[in-house]
């Protein structure tokens, strides 16, 4: 475990300056990420709005090696760029005992959706990299259209709440445990408003041999529609309503962490599903009576997911 101290002594790798939204969890996410590891690092990121916010041109808000890839293909560029380290390494070309580690980075858009096919064929090929994607719930740089991440019930542009729907009709993709199903060595979700938990997993993530990833919930106060004070109550919330749990696994052995397991052992109250919803203007249309049935799914749902992951977990 990581002290606060600790972390506030080490170099910051992300330069303060960049245009993120107040209140935006994603820089935080991204900080804490580089903050975890005394790695060298090289980077890509997908476009979204953490590629947007922090490389305006002529301007760079990173201090690694850095790259601005497509949409779709964050996965292929960085393990591109690590095999070549490791052909550079074999032929005498780099330092035997440099040690170098790579990062996809990806928004929900470019991991969930667009960018799963690389994703996924980079997972299957067992390159040595870890996949990081902050998880805001939709394509907020492009306007807060829906994707594959946004949950029941949310108002997105492409998904608006009035007479024909109330807010999305489909639930979210299952991006953990499709990841988990490619057999790779560690896979783990977790949350800014634990930062052990975060720095712990992604520490774990980059000491393994192999093809890794990470998903961290990242409220947008722009698209969520909260205040731009909230954001890490309400990553926390998220997972005290075990809306989003957090947990590992780790070379197939499923476990909980942090709250999580706190909740599953009875240590800690598991809080009802609304109170996360009601803090959230995209959600204010459920509170209406003519949707409340809608809330009562949704705990349904919260309910039934966090029982079927605690048995995975041993519980």
């Amino acid at each position: 475990m990581v002290s606060l101290k600790e972390l506030c002594e080490r170099e910051e790798k992300i330069a303060p300056g960049h245009r993120a939204c107040a209140g935006c969890a994603a820089t935080v996410v991204l900080r804490q990420v580089l903050l975890a590891t005394d790695y060298d690092i090289v980077a890509t990121m997908s476009t979204g709005c953490m590629e947007v916010t922090t490389s305006i041109f002529p301007y760079t808000a990173w201090r690694i090696p850095w790259m601005h890839n497509a949409f779709e293909n964050s996965a292929s560029t960085i393990t591109g760029a690590e095999t070549m380290y490791r052909a550079l390494k074999k032929r005498g070309e780099f330092p035997k005992d440099k040690e170098i580690k790579f990062i996809a980075f990806g928004g929900d858009g470019g991991t969930y959706d667009i960018g799963f096919q690389s994703l996924s064929g980079a997972l299957e090929r067992g390159h040595d990299f870890l996949y990081l994607c902050y998880d805001n719930q939709a394509y907020m740089n492009t306007g807060i259209q829906r994707s594959s991440a946004t949950p029941v019930g949310a108002h997105t542009t492409t998904s608006p709440a009035g007479k024909v729907i109330p807010g999305k009709t489909q639930p979210r993709k299952d991006i953990v445990g499709i990841v988990a199903a490619h057999k790779v060595p560690y896979v783990a979700q977790t949350t800014p408003s634990k930062y052990n938990d975060l720095v712990s997993k992604v520490k774990k993530a980059l000491d393994v041999k192999g093809p890794t990833f990470v998903n961290v919930i990242s409220p947008c106060p722009r698209g969520w529609r909260h205040g731009t004070g909230e954001s890490m109550e309400l990553a926390q919330l998220a997972v005290e309503t075990c809306i989003w749990p957090i947990y590992e696994v780790d070379d197939g052995e499923w476990k909980l962490t942090s709250t999580s397991k706190k909740i599953a052992e009875g240590k800690k109250s598991k809080k009802p599903a609304n109170g996360w919803l009601e803090r959230q203007g995209r959600f204010s249309h459920l509170f209406k009576e003519e949707n409340r049935h809608i809330l009562k799914n949704i705990q349904k749902q919260v309910d039934e997911d966090w029982e079927e992951l605690k048995e995975k977990c041993g519980y």
